[in-house]
């Protein structure tokens, strides 16, 4: 599961077992609680492990949206951070072989990697 913000590029990854909504819930809200007062909306893609968004927003008191069907234009920020994470987990990788020390490895070196758009500053910064 990738979590980023679109504003100051902050980027979280964690470990699902599989797609199960309810997983995905309990974990999103996990790893986004430290941040709810900063979190007013969520835009997700419109797979079936988002059935229960209605228990992410509530858990974490902000909007929950959906982006149309074929638009990953309307998550552009978590399509381009998807595409930072090909950067060290290559398509075809076996994900059962990365350990969570390696996922907070690389979302360590994303957010403190300087960004353009931020004034060369890292999204941590």
């Amino acid at each position: 599961m990738t979590t980023n913000d679109r504003c100051t590029h902050l980027v979280l990854i964690r470990r699902l077992a599989g797609k199960e909504a309810t997983q995905l819930a309990s974990t999103v809200i996990e790893a986004l609680l430290p941040y709810k007062d900063k979190i007013h909306t969520i835009t997700a893609d419109n797979g079936k492990e988002f059935a229960r968004h209605k228990e992410i927003a509530k858990g974490l008191d902000a909007e929950f949206y959906f982006a149309r069907p074929y638009h990953s234009w309307e998550r552009g920020a978590n399509e381009n951070t998807n595409g930072l994470i090909r950067q060290y987990i290559p398509k075809g990788t076996d994900f059962s072989k990365l350990t969570d020390e390696m996922l907070a490895e690389i979302e360590w070196k994303l957010n403190h990697r300087p960004r353009k758009s931020l004034g060369y500053r890292t999204p941590l910064e």
